[in-house]
């Protein structure tokens, strides 16, 4: 046991769980959202598919909430267990911005989430779409609060240090510091996405079963239109990130990209690589010549500052930065190619035939989630070996403990939230079994909602589809 770091430990279970708990989030932001716009869709235009969609969705995003609130609360801890001194030094500045979140974002959710959850009976169709819409409201904040703090570890602004702890001088530029407006856009653009793939994947699923087909059309239609959109702006947006990374965090540009040389013209864009930490090169390197310069510096023989400029010790472990921004990009690519080929089927009047179309759709399924993960492993490992970037170091803040005590709770947390994660996904499988609430259910409901005038003759008509449908199987 000799051998084991402390530091390494640390970060290894910070790691774990955050790349855990963001699972959840990118899911419940989307789908909070898309809830709301089915519920203000069903108001505004009395279409109970909008409905069913939106009594369908909220039971998976009541799951996805709570497994959100229980793997995030761990994490406020280990900033106090695992990393103190990091606590003392930025407490004045990350304790309030965490505490704006409770205060104007959980406690929001937390108060609506009741009335949209169990208030289907309880309150009028008005009230309810106004509790949905605050709820999703809430999760935008909340990400916006987290993101605040996480972009001034990134990019640290409106600061002043005294006796060694951080104080702030302005709060208007430590919320809204250099990586903010990008690193939030960035991160709300792929809960939308994430959420939109999960609704497409499983609207495909039903289409290739042949079960609730009414349902899944209207679900794969709307999402196809919101992943043509979304995906096309976060390729601008992503493509602003990247811009910014270049002037602020210039380390972790050159690892993103595998440069290594102080000061690199003609950057090629490279495909395939192994970036050699220690030969200070790229092993196996197949690229596309100038590509790189001309997206990094808009020019087809810009300059890019390489690895090589920065001491050994200030620079970002390369591979899992290099690798983990190719898979992010290469499934970013992917979603536009679907939803471009969504538009084209479409076109065609072949959108839910296609076979091949919809297999690919319901392999996107958690593609999202996956993407997230890959890019917050580029932010996040690529500002190492800081925890402030280019001000406090991640091992100087390291709270002084046993190795192997890090290591129980390492392998605690793995079991634990492996057996959590099981328990998600016995449970979302059942949901997405059992399929979206019947027309006739709806019609009963519609009434009990004490709203008879939503759209009865829309239902009568689509519950004999459904019962021609179930003749069919």
């Amino acid at each position: 046991m000799e051998h084991l770091n402390t530091e390494m430990l640390s970060r290894v279970q910070f790691a774990f769980t955050v790349s855990f708990h963001i699972i959840f989030p990118s899911i419940t932001i989307g789908l909070a959202t898309l809830i709301a716009i089915w519920e203000g869709l069903w108001l505004k235009t009395h279409d109970p598919r909008y409905l069913q969609l939106a009594k369908f969705w909220i039971k998976p995003f009541a799951i996805t909430f709570g497994m959100g609130v229980v793997g995030g609360i761990v994490m406020s801890y280990e900033f106090g267990t695992n990393f103190s001194k990091f606590s003392e030094i930025a407490g004045p500045v990350l304790g309030p911005l965490l505490v704006y979140e409770v205060l104007t974002a959980f406690f929001l959710e937390a108060g609506f989430l009741g009335v949209m959850l169990f208030g289907w009976q309880r309150v009028g169709p008005k009230v309810h779409f106004i509790s949905t819409l605050v709820v999703a409201i809430g999760t935008w904040i909340s990400s916006t609060w987290i993101m605040a703090a996480n972009s001034w570890m990134q990019t640290p602004a409106g600061y002043k240090i005294v006796n060694g702890v951080f104080h702030v001088d302005s709060w208007m530029d430590v919320i809204f510091n250099p990586s903010f407006p990008y690193r939030v856009t960035h991160m709300l653009l792929a809960s939308f996405i994430t959420a939109c793939l999960l609704v497409a994947g499983v609207s495909a699923f039903y289409l290739l079963k042949k079960q609730h087909t009414n349902f899944a059309k209207k679900g794969l239609s709307m999402t196809m239109w919101m992943l043509l959109v979304l995906t096309l702006v976060q390729v601008v947006v992503g493509d602003q990130s990247g811009l910014e990374v270049k002037e602020h965090q210039p380390a972790k540009l050159a690892a993103i990209e595998g440069i290594w040389e102080a000061k690199e013209s003609n950057v090629p864009l490279l495909l395939f690589a192994i970036p050699n930490m220690k030969t200070e090169q790229n092993d196996y390197q197949v690229g596309i010549p100038h590509l790189g310069s001309l997206i990094l510096t808009h020019s087809f023989d810009g300059a890019v500052t390489g690895l090589k400029a920065f001491p050994k010790e200030d620079r970002p472990y390369a591979p899992l930065v290099f690798w983990s921004f190719r898979i992010m990009v290469g499934l970013g690519i992917g979603m536009v190619l679907i939803a471009l080929a969504a538009l084209v089927l479409r076109r065609k009047g072949k959108l839910y035939e296609n076979k091949w179309f919809l297999r690919a759709v319901a392999f996107f399924t958690p593609m999202g989630v996956v993407s997230t993960i890959a890019g917050w492993y580029v932010a996040e490992v690529g500002r190492q070996p800081w925890v402030v970037y280019n001000l406090v170091r991640t091992a100087d803040v390291v709270s002084p403990l046993p190795a192997q005590r890090v290591l129980f709770t390492l392998i605690a947390f793995v079991i634990i939230y492996s057996l959590l994660g099981l328990v998600y996904l016995y449970f979302m499988r059942k949901l997405i079994r059992k399929g979206p609430p019947k027309m006739a259910t709806l019609e009963k409901q519609l009434i009990g909602m004490n709203a008879p005038g939503y759209a009865l003759a829309w239902v009568k008509n689509l519950k004999h589809e459904d019962h021609h449908q179930e003749g069919e199987k």
